[in-house]
């Protein structure tokens, strides 16, 4: 659940029932120093929240792995497998639409809302009348009882998509700065005392209701537009599903692959090892979070604004592509590098089986990198029927996988499945990406490929540091300074790889600092020693 960040001024006087030929197309390129600020501002404030956001989550995630069994765990994951498919039906991807629209956004923001409340209504029925479904799947009364009580979660998730989407589309910093650490820290509260108390499973299930309601709260107090204003249209319904349909395939093929992972790692593995492989994927997925939460939610607006002009649209594509994977391809190495005595020195080692899990998913992070950007530029070119292809490699992919590997391999398997599928979804990805964009291959390479095997010369330096010096499990709660120590050199010898090998992806990595350098600078300097703030007198 990720909210939008601050309270955007929807539209101006008259603007309601504006119309005119081409008003669902992409607005004009703006001012590029305009829109860079903006970018930044939107990117600074979710890299700040989102450390936030990790930092209580990894703090719960500890507290929780520390009260539940890997049981417990599992059978959370299991009555929640039904509760995220069918909420992206809910959404239908009207609210990528919106965010995209750019005329008539009072009409447009009312029939998203009214459309995805009346579904969200259905949903959430049909999700507690097929509760017992999931009992009887995984085998577990359980199970069958966590699914119905999740049901209603899928109609406070249907609340919140007008407002993220206007939030968005806004660049809105609030969004970023107040509703996603909120949304964790409540999780993190109710569910952690609840575990406390010995409520086992429904401590998580008591802590999904608690952060959904504060998301719905929060998102709609940032929000300026409200129910009432702007009257609901069929042919907007159309125009914006239009959009969207092609993304909602996306998001239910995504949802089908982990509800696939989850019934048949729960069938094949039983409960217990379903736990350590959501627990394995939680951890791995703190960066991915990371690559969404600081990319996407910036680069959609941002690539929508600059597709008019192709050039920006190839530098900003090309820049926004080497930038993520540097982030990815470093998480992926250490990943490999120290995964599993990390997560046996945090949860311990009953939760070894998740470092495992960790480790076999390191592609994770690097696919997704990839992934990300070049869907935030299709959907930014309009061209989204083009996600299609992505999609069915996707789902097809990760069955295929799943089911050759679980078996001969267990846990291990399953990770690897979701490390292959996702990097070869990237790679098809930024294939698909760049025709559209106006990049050749050469080009994406030279954004990627040096920057990979530099992370690989990372890694190659870090592991026998580790597993044949250091040996960071053996020694208790000292051993997070001896990873440390492993993180430490990795980045000593990934930067100076970058120089050599990637020296324009290592220039936009100093310079993306030093502006992050100038901010903070001018954020601690007293107001009245500001530039025009006069002095004291």
């Amino acid at each position: 659940m990720h909210p939008p960040d601050g309270r955007p001024r929807v539209l101006g006087a008259g603007d309601g029932h504006t119309t005119g030929p081409g008003e669902g197309a992409p607005p004009a390129a703006p001012n590029v120093g305009s829109l860079r600020s903006r970018i930044g501002r939107v990117a600074a404030a979710s890299a700040a929240a989102l450390a936030v956001g990790e930092i209580i989550t990894l703090a719960q995630t500890v507290a929780l792995a520390r009260l539940l069994t890997p049981t417990e765990v599992g059978l959370y994951v299991a009555g929640g497998v039904l509760i995220a498919f069918v909420g992206d039906f809910v959404e239908g991807g009207l609210r990528s639409g919106l965010v995209h629209r750019d005329g008539d956004l009072d009409d447009a923001a009312a029939t998203v809302f009214w459309v995805t409340l009346g579904t969200g209504v259905l949903m959430t029925l049909l999700a507690l009348a097929a509760a017992p479904i999931i009992g009887h799947v995984f085998d577990s009364h359980t199970a069958g009882l966590v699914a119905a009580a999740m049901s209603g979660g899928v109609l406070l998730s249907a609340l919140t998509n007008v407002p993220e989407a206007l939030l968005q589309r806004e660049f809105s910093v609030r969004r970023r700065l107040i509703v996603g650490p909120s949304v964790a820290a409540t999780f993190a509260a109710v569910a952690v005392s609840a575990a406390a108390l010995g409520l086992g499973v429904w401590s998580m299930v008591l802590g999904t209701y608690a952060s959904s309601v504060v998301w719905v709260l929060s998102v709609w107090w940032l929000c300026d537009w409200r129910p009432g204003r702007g009257r609901p249209s069929y042919l907007l319904w159309r125009q914006l599903a239009g959009f969207g349909f092609p993304l909602v395939l996306g998001m239910l093929g995504d949802r089908a692959q982990k509800a696939t992972q989850a019934v048949v790692t729960g069938s094949v593995l039983g409960a217990k090892d379903l736990g350590l492989q959501r627990y394995g994927e939680r951890i791995a997925r703190i960066p991915v979070m990371g690559l969404v939460q600081v990319s996407s939610v910036s680069l959609f607006p941002a690539f929508t604004r600059l597709a008019p002009d192709r050039r920006r649209f190839q530098t900003g594509y090309l820049h926004a592509l080497r930038l993520s994977v540097v982030v990815a391809a470093a998480t992926s190495a250490m990943v490999v590098a120290v995964g599993v005595p990390l997560v046996v020195i945090v949860l311990g080692e009953e939760w070894r089986g998740a470092g495992y899990a960790l480790v076999s998913m390191a592609g994770l992070s690097l696919g997704k990198s990839a992934s990300t950007v070049g869907e935030e530029a299709i959907k930014g070119a309009g061209r989204t029927r083009l996600i299609n292809w992505c999609t069915l490699t996707e789902t097809t992919l990760s069955v295929v996988l799943l089911l050759v590997l679980i078996r001969p391999l267990g846990l291990v398997g399953v990770g690897l499945s979701i490390s292959l599928t996702t990097m070869v979804v990237g790679t098809v990805v930024a294939a698909v990406a760049a025709p559209v964009v106006g990049v050749s291959a050469r080009q994406t390479l030279g954004a990627t490929a040096p920057t990979i095997v530099s992370a690989l010369v990372g890694c190659a330096a870090v592991v026998p540091l580790e597993h044949l010096v250091l040996h960071s499990e053996s020694r208790g709660a000292w051993g997070l300074c001896f990873i440390v120590v492993d993180a430490l050199v990795f980045l000593l010898v990934y930067t100076a790889a970058l120089r050599v090998l990637a020296p324009t992806t290592f220039h936009d990595l100093t310079a993306l600092l030093a502006v992050v350098r100038r901010r903070v600078l001018h954020w601690r300097r007293p107001r009245e020693l500001a530039p025009g703030a006069g002095r004291p007198g």
